[in-house]
């Protein structure tokens, strides 16, 4: 039986998007982020909206398309076991364990408290207070920054497990099959009407948190993309089409980047009509990614199984790992674009290093989300947060804001 190694690879390649993007998080002017470097660029805030638009998109996306997979080997009350062990244990040891430094960082950089690691974890265990602003979520007292992804995935897996028997059902069948059916233009603009309504309703009243709580219109886009991977699946005939339109998709999603870029530069805040770009743009996008994925990544790339155990960890630490590298670079006062290439350097070896050390050490395995060494090795589709090695079905017909 195949294996679809383009989904592995993408699922990889997704979450690279996003060591980068907070890499470039450091140095984009006028957005906020935990430190900022004293030469951010405004410029910057063009490449990093057009990829700030659909790189988590994608990422939810293709974590739907997990679920189907997974149910395949347990029902619903054994998947929910399974995904609340694998992201609310590596949720709650990185809160406690691998991101507090990054508010202390955030603190002592807008002189909220005074240096000393050791004093900040006493009080940031206990809860605070601290001063207005102190850190993203100082209102709480402690934060989950860039670990937010799982536990908005964490909920969103809850919330299909208890629809899934209206899913399964012969109407939500009938709206599966209608779905996947789309072919050309409807596939366009049929899936991108809720996106479309989200903005009209949602988009002026909830501005994205990633506290959970109140992020009704991220909420309501993740959601919908979690569930459009879900169906999705490993369709034949949905994954041939979104490949054979992957040219015409590619230039829609220029046209419609273009179109809005040109709307917020007219407009100087983006109105509604730049918001439905936006949204079209998002689309397109993620299809567009699908299928040339799907097109020039199947296939048994090397390092696959490697990515596949490790993608988990470096998702987990790469946060804290550039603030650490921010901490110690930014006193050498280096030009930027020096500073920036060894915080991407420096990134991708630390992650590496730190992911070797867990993937040896098999009690620190399951607080970083991977299985017990035994029971990877018995495990015929091992997953990480949001996607396992996917089988091809038996049919021969198959050959991740941060600111908005």
């Amino acid at each position: 039986m195949n294996r679809r190694h383009d989904i592995d690879a993408l699922r990889a390649l997704a979450f690279a998007l996003v060591i980068l993007y907070h890499v470039g998080m450091y140095y984009v002017g006028g957005w906020h982020w935990h430190l900022k470097s004293p030469a951010a660029a405004d410029w910057l805030q063009w490449p990093m909206r057009a990829l700030n638009l659909w790189r988590m998109d994608l990422v939810f996306l293709v974590s739907g398309l997990a679920i189907g997979f997974l149910l395949r080997g347990q029902g619903r009350a054994g998947l929910l076991r399974q995904r609340s062990l694998r992201l609310l244990l590596p949720l709650g040891f990185g809160m406690a364990v691998v991101v507090p430094f990054q508010p202390y960082a955030q603190a002592l950089a807008n002189g909220s408290i005074e240096a000393g690691f050791g004093d900040f974890l006493l009080r940031y265990y206990s809860g605070g207070p601290w001063p207005r602003d102190a850190f993203d979520g100082a209102h709480v007292g402690v934060t989950w920054n860039h670990l937010w992804y799982l536990a908005y995935l964490w909920a969103y897996t809850v919330v299909l497990v208890l629809v899934l028997p209206l899913l399964e059902s012969g109407r939500g069948q009938r709206v599966r099959s209608a779905f996947l059916r789309l072919r050309g233009a409807a596939l366009v603009l049929v899936p991108v009407l809720p996106f479309v309504l989200g903005s009209l309703v949602l988009w002026p009243h909830f501005p994205p948190t990633h506290d959970l709580i109140g992020d009704g219109w991220l909420h309501a886009v993740y959601f919908t993309l979690f569930l459009y991977g879900y169906w999705i699946g490993v369709d034949a005939e949905w994954w041939k089409e979104v490949t054979r339109l992957r040219w015409h998709l590619l230039g829609l999603a220029l046209a419609a980047l273009a179109v809005h870029f040109t709307l917020r530069g007219i407009g100087g805040r983006p109105g509604m009509p730049a918001r439905w770009a936006a949204d079209l743009y998002m689309w397109t996008t993620v299809l567009c990614v699908l299928g040339w994925s799907h097109r020039k990544l199947n296939k048994p790339w090397p390092w696959l199984a490697w990515a596949n155990e490790s993608v988990y960890p470096w998702y987990v630490l790469h946060q804290t790992v550039i603030i650490v590298l921010v901490f110690w670079l930014a006193p050498l006062e280096l030009h930027a674009g020096w500073q920036a290439l060894l915080l991407v350097v420096g990134t991708v070896c630390g992650c590496w290093a730190l992911t070797a050390i867990v993937r040896r050490v098999e009690w620190l395995r399951p607080l970083f989300g991977l299985k017990r060494r035994r029971a990877a090795a018995r495990a015929t589709r091992p997953t990480g947060p949001g996607l396992p090695r996917c089988p091809a079905p038996a049919s021969p017909a198959l050959p991740g804001a941060d600111s908005a």
